[in-house]
């Protein structure tokens, strides 16, 4: 098996990197592999089996004023991939968000429910994976994520324990519910879900578990044996920002047994072993 990865330069894509050492891996980063480009895209996918995508245009404000861009690499680079899969005959791995929902509901979305995003960045993931479904039915898988961290680039918890090398004290969101989900945890779901000869169609590649992200900074500090009480609670109006977030991210995961396989351990159980192998810094 010949594995492609792109974005393998992003936190996601140095733990896939990781979860198949020893593999036959060609890892093209951003500036190696535009996947906007079609031809550059088909030339580089050609000789693949697999190709796993962790491209994206993640700055989630900046997407309001800049949707098109966000589109790009968002919807038309899935797209491009997925139509290049079809032709190679290779099976191909697209990473999405939660932010393909509204945020309004009150228990865990399920794979199959209707998107309906609330902002630019969640349109243009929608429109990804809409594109890539339908360029390569049989063979493209969606894994859907949220709230991620890891070793390898800017990420929540990282701040968080910036924040406490330079506060005493500071407030975070209460009012907004999510998983979170370390990135090598993730990277390894995605290699059994290709291992297992799973079916194609969407996954929800989240941590088990939920909360808010002011119960997962303190949980960052409890675990880094520091004080969590110098964390105060606040409401997202405190935090204005252009794009909506919404209020409720948290992921059903029954695709994963319909496929044989186990969903995702516990949040807080992935987190203390990130912490502990100092993937949180």
């Amino acid at each position: 098996m010949r594995y492609l990865v792109t974005g393998a330069a992003g936190m996601l894509g140095h733990d896939l990197l990781r979860a198949l050492e020893g593999r036959d891996v060609t890892a093209l980063a951003r500036a190696e592999l535009d996947v906007t480009d079609e031809a550059a895209v088909h030339a580089a996918v050609a000789g693949h089996d697999v190709v796993i995508n962790a491209s994206a245009y993640t700055k989630v404000d900046d997407a309001e004023s800049h949707e098109a861009d966000a589109y790009a690499v968002n919807a038309t680079g899935p797209a491009n991939l997925a139509a290049a899969c079809a032709a190679h005959g290779a099976r191909f791995v697209t990473i999405s968000t939660d932010y393909v929902f509204d945020g309004n509901a009150t228990e865990p979305y399920p794979e199959d429910l209707q998107r309906d995003p609330i902002n630019a960045y969640g349109r243009t993931k929608a429109a990804g994976e809409e594109l890539a479904i339908a360029r390569h039915p049989e063979g493209t898988f969606v894994v859907r994520t949220a709230w991620l961290y890891g070793a390898d680039g800017p990420n929540f918890a990282g701040t968080m324990l910036k924040l406490a090398a330079s506060k005493e004290t500071w407030s975070v969101v209460d009012d907004q519910i999510g998983q979170p989900t370390w990135t090598a945890d993730l990277a390894a779901q995605i290699v059994a879900l290709l291992d297992g000869d799973a079916p194609a169609g969407i996954y929800h590649g989240t941590n088990s578990g939920q909360a808010s992200w002011y119960e997962f900074a303190r949980a960052v500090l409890e675990e880094s044996g520091l004080d969590p009480e110098r964390i105060t609670p606040t409401d997202s109006s405190s935090f204005v920002r252009p794009a909506p977030r919404p209020a409720y991210s948290v992921l059903g995961h029954d695709a994963w047994a319909a496929a044989g396989l186990a969903p995702m351990r516990d949040w807080r159980a992935a987190l203390h072993e990130a912490v502990v192998t100092g993937a949180v810094a």
